[in-house]
């Protein structure tokens, strides 16, 4: 009894725990509840049905109507009641997802079959295959579809529809796509290509494009640049180059399609169809420089240069057009019999206008040169030379040159073709020819050399000759000459003394004036020198006299100076030493300055030397006499003194 309360209690709170715990199972069991997450979808299996029809009808996978078995239904994301477990296998799986850049083909398990002759089930309004139900009861045929999935994410039911992700179609720059369709009508007795079929956007909608007749096969119509959700499974795609056309050239079209086409190429054109643009044939207005997005497969453009075009006849050059590659130095055989080698180059000139009449004529550029260039300038040259030999043709090359060019430009014209000019190049003659030309040459060289020098040995003999009768009339003229000259010596000799004496009279008489001259000459320059001389002495002797008056007058200035300075020197002097002591002093000066000797040479002495006491002694006694000497004098004054002294 006393756990009743607990029990109690325990399946008061054990029980909504367990019902949270258990929610979705209890749902399940009891009501039938499906939870659909938001990011998958639920596929149904019905295992049998209560009441009503039990089996698909024959030939279907999936019910429509309730039916056991897998159902077209889908759940979405959400709540579902009254599907009950024992009645219903629910499948949860994520959503079709196609990526950028990416669709997804879609290949149906069930639905109608397929008509015969067709490989693509069509577009049935099914909500992007997200509506099963709709997709069979609408028609929808089982097997490959046409429609695609763009990129996003969708609802598919797996259990009808198969997807596979692929890529989109991507067409780059300065590129076409050439389209290849696999379903449509076949195409028309004839043709190789489909017409174009408007409205369809560039084969993205396959269905429009069967509707309004497209045809199986090779496409006319070209994708350009850019990309595309193109359903592989209808259309295959090849990426070709556009077709371009340089500067300087035309582009022939040459079309496979359309309608035939009229000949507009006149009467008197009697070598193919020249047809207006869009139909079949050679289109008479071509295609200028540029880029075009062209098919191919169903169009030609040849390729026509419109400026100067040089073709050369040699082995050893090719211009870059290619289209002389083939072409070599042409071969010919002379008159003679001699066979030799000569390069030629050929310049032509294609109009614009007259494009598409060499195209329809020849069909291209290299059937132009060697149907018609090539043999016709190897056969005239060769034809050339046949009539004429190796010399002859080598010494008119200019004359030959100028003929060929006439004749291959009359010939040119009659293929729409402008010949410019014909160019004769190098002409290789025979070796043994020209050895032959060569000692020809050299033994003609030799002639004219040994004639010049014959004509040579004549003119020097000749020289010579004239130059001996020259020698001798030199001679002769030189002794006539002497003969004058002799005469006009002896002539000039007597003019000469006659000449040298009138010389020596005259010029004694000019050399007695010019004397007299000198001597008046000189006798008026020595007045002149004297008088100037003793004007000097006298202003030499006024100025002397000045100098020495000025200058004795200064000295006696100077002198009168020093004295009184001396006077006062002396004075001053005596002031301050005393009349006694400034005796003395200019007493010893006196001796001093005049080296008056005061001391005999000899001095007797007792001592041992002359400087000993004795010495001393005796000197002082002789200044002692000296000074009484001097005060017995009578004073004079300082000038006195001074002008004494």
């Amino acid at each position: 009894m006393e756990n009743t309360p607990v029990l109690k209690w325990a399946l008061l709170i054990g029980l909504p725990i367990l019902c949270l715990i258990m929610y979705k199972v209890i749902l399940r069991i009891f009501f039938g509840v499906v939870i659909v997450p938001e990011d998958r979808i639920g596929l149904v299996t019905k295992k049998f049905v209560l009441f009503g029809k039990q089996e698909l009808p024959e030939g279907r996978i999936l019910a429509t109507h309730g039916e056991a078995g897998f159902q077209a239904q889908t759940l979405a994301p959400g709540v579902y009641f009254w599907k009950w477990m024992w009645q219903y296998a629910i499948t949860f799986q994520p959503f079709t997802i196609i990526p950028t850049g990416k669709i997804g083909l879609v290949l149906a398990k069930d639905g109608a079959e397929l008509p015969t002759g067709t490989i693509l089930a069509r577009k049935v309004n099914c909500d992007t295959f997200q509506d099963t139900v709709a997709f069979l009861e609408s028609g929808g045929c089982k097997g490959r579809q046409t429609a695609i999935i763009t990129p996003g994410s969708y609802r598919i039911n797996t259990f009808i529809f198969e997807v596979e992700i692929t890529d989109m179609i991507s067409i780059p720059e300065n590129a076409v796509g050439i389209v290849t369709t696999l379903e449509g009508q076949a195409l028309e007795t004839g043709a190789i290509a489909g017409k174009t079929i408007p409205e369809h956007n560039n084969f993205q909608d396959v269905d429009a494009f069967l509707e309004r007749g497209g045809y199986k096969g090779l496409q006319e119509q070209v994708i350009l640049a850019g990309s595309y959700f193109i359903n592989p499974w209808f259309a295959k795609m090849e990426i070709v180059r556009m077709t371009e056309i340089a500067i300087g050239h035309v582009g022939v079209v040459i079309s496979f399609v359309g309608s035939d086409g009229v000949d507009i190429s006149g009467a008197e054109f009697k070598h193919g169809n020249i047809v207006a643009k869009g139909t079949k044939g050679v289109w008479a207005e071509p295609l200028g420089p540029g880029k075009y997005p062209i098919n191919p497969y169903i169009m030609k453009v040849e390729l026509v240069p419109t400026t100067n075009l040089v073709l050369n006849w040699a082995s050893a050059r090719s211009e870059a057009h290619q289209l002389d590659k083939n072409l070599s130095t042409i071969t010919v055989r002379s008159k003679d019999g001699f066979t030799f080698n000569l390069d030629v180059s050929q310049i032509i000139h294609i109009p614009t206008t007259e494009a598409p009449k060499v195209i329809a004529r020849f069909g291209n550029m290299s059937n132009l040169v060697t149907q018609v260039l090539e043999p016709t300038i190897g056969n005239y040259f060769r034809n050339s030379a046949q009539g004429s030999d190796v010399i002859s043709f080598l010494t008119s090359r200019k004359e030959r040159q100028n003929a060929a060019k006439e004749h291959i430009g009359q010939v040119l014209d009659q293929y729409n073709v402008f010949g410019v000019d014909t160019l004769i190049g190098d002409i290789v003659p025979p070796e043994s020819l020209m050895k032959t030309l060569t000692d020809r040459k050299i033994a003609e060289e030799q002639k004219v050399t040994y004639e010049t020098q014959r004509q040579a040995q004549e003119t020097r003999q000749s020289l010579e000759k004239e130059t001996a009768v020259a020698e001798m009339q030199k001679e002769i003229v030189k002794a006539d000459q002497g003969v004058l000259i002799a005469e006009k010596i002896a002539d000039a000799s007597v003019k000469k003394a006659t000449g040298d004496a009138n010389s020596v009279r005259l010029q004694a008489n000019a050399e007695s004036d010019r004397m007299k001259l000198l001597a008046s000459g000189e006798a008026e320059k020595v007045r002149l020198l004297a008088k100037a001389e003793a004007d000097r002495t006298e202003w030499t002797a006024r100025a002397e006299a000045e100098k020495i008056s000025l200058t004795g007058r200064a000295e006696a200035e100077k002198i009168l100076a020093i004295g009184q300075s001396s006077a006062e020197s002396y004075k001053l002097a005596v002031e301050a030493m005393g009349g006694e002591n400034f005796t003395k002093l200019k007493v010893m000066e006196a001796i001093g300055s005049q080296h008056i000797r005061i001391m005999p040479d000899v001095l007797i002495g007792g001592g041992e030397g002359a400087n000993g006491p004795i010495s001393g002694l005796l000197g002082l006694k002789l200044l002692e006499e000296i000074s009484n000497k001097q005060t017995t004098i009578p004073n004079t004054s300082p000038s006195a003194d001074s002008e004494s002294k």
